[in-house]
């Protein structure tokens, strides 16, 4: 009985030990694929700054492209989360059974060692905060008939996220650089569900009244 005892809790170490590493492997993924920080590293030429295409509260977003030529944005968390690696996968399964037109759709993830990303579909046209502000902002043609269409698809979005899904997901920091759009300029909100992985005293994050410069 002695042996039996000793054997369980070496097992339940060894489970243990596994977990606090931020290994994925032998954990389920239901809708989305398990990247290796290898795969990762190699689509994005080591995560060179040539490939940089965002950055946000949480993290650095980078284009990459898969072996297979698909391309993807791939998103590197950079602050702590507050969870540990399963409690960390459950969270990702439920923002990966999201689907809207106007969200960014969740492909993937890694979590190895400290790293944790994510991997999203690629939008052509980047953020709208890009093509209001940016460097080529008069070559956008953002006449009024698409601005509206941005607009309403924004909406429609938002109310899917916080009125129609079940549970609910608060998105809590829409903003013009959370808005994305595609080749067509249709928008989709992205970041949503991320505020349950990280603490609530990150300064980016705040349920009062906020603003984007511009």
């Amino acid at each position: 009985m002695n042996c039996a005892c000793f054997g369980n809790s070496f097992f339940q170490r060894k489970k243990d030990r596994s977990f606090s590493t931020g290994n994925l492997e032998g954990q389920s993924l239901k809708n989305i694929r398990k990247f290796s920080y290898n795969e990762l590293r190699a689509a994005t030429d080591n995560f060179h700054v040539i490939h940089k295409i965002g950055r946000g509260g949480f993290g650095l977003v980078y284009k990459g492209i898969l072996k297979d030529g698909v391309e993807v944005a791939i998103k590197t968390l950079t602050v702590e989360s507050k969870q540990g690696v399963g409690e960390f996968l459950t969270e990702i399964n439920t923002i990966s059974n999201v689907r809207h037109p106007n969200l960014v759709a969740l492909l993937g993830c890694c979590a190895e060692g400290a790293n944790r990303i994510l991997v999203y579909e690629y939008l052509e046209n980047g953020s709208l905060d890009q093509v209001l502000l940016g460097r080529n902002a008069d070559r956008a043609g953002m006449n009024w008939e698409r601005r509206s269409v941005i607009c309403l698809g924004t909406a429609r979005g938002l109310a899917y996220l916080h009125e129609e899904l079940v549970p609910h997901i608060v998105h809590r920091d829409i903003k013009a650089s959370n808005i994305l759009l595609s080749k067509d300029f249709l928008p989709k909100i992205g970041d949503f569900g991320l505020a349950k992985l990280f603490p609530d005293d990150i300064t980016h994050i705040s349920t009062r009244v906020a603003g984007t410069s511009g």
